[in-house]
C-alpha cells in the first residue's frame, strides 16, 4: 500500500521506493537506473494508462483531410506513432514540405523513425513547456494550417485555447484514446514514497483504481502543466513539478529531490 504519513510529505525521511507511471525503459543505460545506483533507491515502472488506437474507419467520421494541413503538432511520441499509423491505414502520403511542431526535442527526434529529419521542417520548444512551443509556432502561424494530433479524451486545453485565441487555422485530430490500466496489484504491493505522473489520465487512473485515495505523505511528481493541474485539482500536494529551466526532465527533478532527502551511495 501507499505509505502513511502527514499531509505534507515529510521530505526529511529518506526516500526508498519510487513508482514511475510509465513502462520500464528498454535500455539498461536509462538515466533512471543511474538514480538507483547513486541514491540506493528502488524504482518501479508500471504504466497507469494504456492507449487504444482509433481505427481508420472511425477516424473518417471526423471528416479530416490530413493532406490539407501543412503543419502537424505533437506533444508525445504516442501521438507520432498514431499519426503515421493512421496515414498508413488511410494510404495517405505526407508531403515533403509538411512542418512538424513538437513539445520537446526528444519528441522531435522521435520523428526520425518515420521521416527524413530536417531542421528546416521540424521545430520544438526550448524547455519543454507549452509556452516555448507557442513561441515557435507564433513565427509560422500566418502561413500554416495546423493539425493537432491528440487523444480523444486527453486534449491539452491550454494548447487549444492558444490556437483559438491567436487565430490559427487548426483542427484537432483524434487518432487514439486513453484508458485506465489496472494498477491495484502494483500500487498495493509496496510502500511507495514517491509517485510520478506524466499525463492527466494517469492521475485519473489512480482514482479509477482507488476512488478513496488519500495522499498520506506520498510525494507526488508531475510532468507537464496539465498533469500538474490534474494533480492539484485532485486535492493532492504537488512537490516535484516538471519541466522547468533547472529541471527539464523527471530524471533531473528526481535527482534534485533525492539529493536533498536521500544519502548518496558511496
Amino acid at each position: 500500500m501507499l505509505k502513511n504519513g502527514s499531509k505534507n510529505s515529510g521530505t526529511a525521511k529518506a526516500t526508498k521506493r519510487i513508482l514511475i507511471s510509465q513502462p520500464r525503459p528498454e535500455s539498461d543505460k536509462s538515466p533512471y537506473f543511474d538514480l538507483e545506483r547513486k541514491y540506493n533507491v528502488e524504482l518501479f515502472f508500471h504504466p497507469f494508462i494504456k492507449l487504444e488506437g482509433i481505427p481508420a474507419r472511425e477516424f473518417r467520421k471526423q471528416k479530416i483531410d490530413i493532406m490539407y494541413y501543412s503543419a502537424v503538432m505533437f506533444t508525445s511520441r504516442n501521438a507520432i506513432d498514431h499519426f503515421f499509423r493512421m496515414c498508413e491505414e488511410m494510404k495517405v502520403t505526407i508531403g515533403q514540405d509538411t512542418k512538424y511542431f513538437c513539445i520537446t526535442e526528444a519528441v522531435a527526434l522521435y520523428l526520425q523513425k518515420f521521416i527524413l529529419y530536417r531542421k528546416r521542417k521540424v521545430f520544438y520548444g526550448a524547455d519543454g513547456t507549452n509556452k516555448s512551443m507557442f513561441d515557435v509556432i507564433n513565427k509560422h502561424k500566418e502561413n500554416e494550417k495546423f493539425l493537432y494530433v491528440c487523444s480523444e479524451n486527453q486534449q491539452d486545453n491550454e494548447i487549444v485555447n492558444w490556437l483559438k485565441n491567436n487565430k490559427c487555422e487548426y483542427q484537432l485530430g483524434f487518432m487514439y484514446r486513453t484508458i485506465s490500466n489496472d494498477i491495484k496489484d502494483v500500487v498495493c504491493s509496496k510502500d511507495f514514497d514517491v509517485i510520478c505522473f506524466f499525463t492527466p489520465s494517469g492521475v485519473k487512473s489512480l482514482y479509477d483504481n482507488f476512488p478513496g485515495f488519500k495522499q498520506n505523505g506520498t510525494v507526488i511528481g508531475a510532468f507537464g502543466s496539465n498533469t500538474s493541474k490534474a494533480v492539484e485539482d485532485a486535492g493532492m500536494v504537488l512537490e516535484i513539478k516538471v519541466p522547468s529551466p533547472q529541471k527539464p526532465s523527471m530524471v533531473a527533478a528526481l535527482d534534485q529531490f533525492l539529493l536533498s532527502t536521500t544519502p548518496v551511495k558511496k
